[in-house]
């Protein structure tokens, strides 16, 4: 099978089955509204988040997006892969495909907000070589959460 990552408008309807699974699965983890960073469907689009969508074979089951601050760095968001496709290295052929976006822009660093229940994804963060910070933007201290960036300059 082969294994594709394309540029989609986040609203595509793959783009929201995968948005849409990935809520459902915080809220399963007991993450509560206000420790729910994720932005919604219109907000990627109002913030012109840069969306991808992972495909194996036709089957869409994975997606990130990035949002551009400017040249100082670039945000992380709605990183997903659906379960039965986890061990792929899915999660980390995204995070090139994000980290190659972001150098074509001329950004030389990545920033992301996870949550502390979030043990694969942490792992893959930590591997990929993010490194922990406080909070950056606009994100307040969360017992819930944990912040990390990565240069890729």
């Amino acid at each position: 099978m082969s294994i594709t990552i394309l540029k989609e408008r986040p609203n595509s309807d793959a783009a929201v089955q995968l948005i849409t699974e990935l809520e459902t699965h915080l809220v399963s983890m007991g993450y509560p509204q206000e420790s729910r960073h994720g932005y919604s469907v219109d907000k990627l689009l109002r913030e012109g988040v840069a969306f991808f969508v992972t495909r194996y074979g036709d089957t869409p089951v994975g997606c990130g997006g990035i949002q551009l601050f400017g040249a100082e760095y670039g945000e992380v968001k709605r990183m997903y892969v659906h379960p039965a496709y986890r061990g792929m290295d899915l999660g980390k052929l995204m995070l090139d495909r994000l980290a190659e976006h972001a150098r074509q822009q001329h950004v030389p660093l990545l920033r992301l907000e996870t949550g502390i229940y979030q043990a694969a994804a942490i792992r893959l963060y930590e591997g990929y070589g993010f490194q922990r910070r406080g909070p950056f933007g606009e994100y307040r201290d969360d017992p819930l959460s944990v912040f990390y960036e990565l240069s890729i300059a």
